[in-house]
């Protein structure tokens, strides 16, 4: 009957040595040997003062564990068969000094025998132990036939958490096949006790829960069914068997065979020879199938955590850094379209710009031309007014050169941010200075031709105005009876000689300003054309200095960024297809998992809750 599930647990053996687990093939090894052993091994545990050593004791109707004598259980009490009674303490020799750190070594078990009356100082751990000496626990051997059809009962320290329970177990001297929780009928069974339950149904799957002292509460059938119900809720699939050892007890004394049925333990021994003569059956599939979870738990979760940790990777490895790379890439190609247009687009306000400055300076000069010249006279003048003109035309070629040099430093650093992200300077190595012989550019100012009033053109017009006026008032005096040249024509003559001599004087004055002002706007005018065309050939240099440099830095980028996106692409393709390559292992090894689990599962044809073998999303 063996053959079946022992050949599950031989595959999960095998399984546990394939993926190097040295621990879980140790344990596994460990249940084989215990499946195999005929004896039935029983686990009592539970919290303090609920009566365990008192109900091994009934039992077997033998005061095997010491009860009440006021001193603590530190060591596990095993009761076992044997001819004649027998006290010892069994306790696990240390490693050899020679021996290799990190391989297993065979337990060694070195037992000294004590007297029967010092059963209770040994499981008080005060007798028998050998200090620096491994685990340790009491073995007793009594002759009784429920010991000698193959059961073993092991008593543990009351303890009331499941880090104690484990504890215990660890202290046994071997895995249980079936563990009795006791708890008294005093009390419902509290949550430490569930709790403990829940942790003991993961590696034991055939736990009975032993309801004790029923003889001291009225009501025990009351919390024997709240009892079911706790653990019907908290999803413990565990029997419950109410007893009481008191009348075990006094029924073995008085062969009272109706008060040995009120104690409950015909139902709890049956229970036990149940478990003995089905372990080779059915409590060793139950057992296999509670090792194969654990095992495929255990194996499972280290491969869905390295898959979980390749998908993270897969975020932030090679292929990350090649989406960053073909981010950088795509970034780069957009720097470049805004910084030649912010190039173009600043160089063609900056003309706009100096056109409009340096026409704006002529025209105030002009103004001030205009203004000067309505009175003075250019013959007066000239020479202060050329000084002037000339010195105002340089303030204004240097003011707006000026502005020129400043722009184009704005617009070179308005460039370079485009570039910041990359984190250096970008600025090209240049400087923009005014230029030293800007007065020298200027056009040479021609004087204009003036027209001079001379004398002889004085004494001609004076002569031409006085006779009309001579001529005129003669005419007139003669209708008097006065000659036509007289006094009074005379006079009149010549004060219209000086009038005509002055009214042609005014005349020539204003020609010769507006000569002078037209001369002025045409040298403004040239003035304003070289300077323009010496700003807008700067600009343009400027311009294509800007475009060469930026052009060059951005292919530099371009071939660093290219150069880091075929690297990260071709380690991106080699991880990838190490990381396909290892999820295939990975995915090989959890469907080989699957397979162990369910053919574990297969041994009792129970529907069991199915592992999760993928990692979760």
């Amino acid at each position: 009957m063996a053959g079946i599930w022992l050949d599950v647990l031989d595959e999960i053996a095998r399984t546990c040595a394939a993926h190097g687990r040295g621990d879980l093939l140790q344990t596994v090894r460990q249940k084989r040997a215990q499946l195999l052993d005929p004896t039935l091994r029983v686990l009592v545990i539970g919290e303090p003062n609920q009566g365990k050593s008192q109900l091994i004791n009934a039992i077997i109707n033998a005061p095997a564990c010491p009860v009440g004598d006021g001193r603590t259980t530190v060591l596990p009490t095993v009761v076992r068969h044997a001819e004649a009674p027998t006290a010892a303490v069994a306790q696990t020799a240390p490693p050899a000094p020679g021996h290799p750190t990190g391989t297993a070594a065979v337990a060694t078990v070195e037992r000294t025998p004590v007297a029967l009356n010092q059963v209770a100082a040994g499981v008080a751990g005060l007798v028998g132990r050998r200090p620096g000496g491994g685990p340790a626990y009491v073995e007793i051997g009594l002759p009784r036939a429920l010991l000698g059809s193959g059961v073993v009962l092991v008593d543990t320290p009351g303890t009331d958490d499941v880090a104690g329970f484990g504890a215990a177990a660890v202290a046994a001297p071997a895995r249980a096949d079936t563990v009795l929780l006791v708890s008294d009928s005093t009390r419902e069974l509290s949550v430490a006790e569930l709790n403990m339950l829940l942790h003991i149904m993961r590696s034991h799957p055939n736990v009975v829960v032993v309801q004790s002292k029923t003889d001291l509460v009225a009501d025990w059938r009351t919390v024997a069914e709240r009892n079911r119900q706790h653990l019907a809720e908290a999803g413990v699939p565990a029997t419950l068997i109410p007893v009481s050892a008191a009348l075990r007890l006094r029924a073995a004394a008085t062969d009272d065979r109706g008060l040995n049925a009120e104690s409950g333990f015909p139902a709890l021994i049956a229970r036990l020879q149940r478990d003995l003569a089905g372990k080779a059956d059915h409590l060793a599939r139950a057992a296999v199938q509670t090792v194969a979870r654990t095992v495929v738990e255990q194996l499972a979760a280290p491969l869905r955590a390295e898959l979980a940790t390749q998908e993270a990777e897969e975020q932030s490895g090679p292929i990350s850094r090649l989406h960053a790379a073909q981010r950088e890439v795509d970034e780069l190609r957009r720097c470049s379209t805004r910084w030649q247009n912010t190039l173009t687009d600043e160089i063609t306000d900056l003309l706009a710009d100096l056109e409009y400055d340096l026409r704006d300076r002529t025209r105030q000069i002009l103004r001030a031309v205009d203004e000067a010249f309505d009175t003075a006279d250019p013959l007066v003048a000239w020479d202060t007014f050329e000084e002037w003109l000339e010195r105002s035309l340089v303030e204004a070629a240097e003011a707006n050169h000026e502005w020129l040099i400043q722009r184009c430093d704005w617009i070179a650093r308005r460039v370079a941010a485009n570039f910041d992200r990359y984190g250096y300077d970008v600025l090209p190595p240049w400087s923009m200075t005014m230029p030293d012989d800007i007065g020298e550019r200027l056009p040479e100012l021609q004087r204009p031709t003036i027209d001079r009033f001379t004398t002889g053109q004085k004494l001609f017009t004076g002569m031409k105005g006085s006779y009309g006026g001579m001529l005129m008032f003669g005419l007139a005096t003669t209708l008097a009876g006065m000659p036509m040249i007289n006094p009074v024509s005379v006079g009149i003559g010549a004060l219209f000689g000086g009038k005509s001599i002055r009214d042609e004087s005014k005349q020539l004055l204003r020609r010769r300003q507006a000569t002078v002002k037209t001369a002025i706007q045409r040298h403004v005018d040239d003035f304003f054309v070289r300077i323009i065309r010496d700003c807008r050939d700067a600009a343009r240099q400027v311009q294509r200095m800007l475009r060469d440099h930026f052009t060059g830095l951005t292919e530099e980028l371009q071939e660093a960024i290219v150069q880091s996106f075929r690297s990260a692409k071709q380690e991106a393709d080699t991880d990838a297809s190490l990381r396909e390559q290892r999820q295939r292992e990975i995915r090989l090894k959890m469907t080989r998992l699957a397979a162990v689990y369910e053919q574990a599962q297969q041994l009792t044809g129970a529907q069991s809750a199915p592992l999760l073998l993928e990692p979760q999303a």
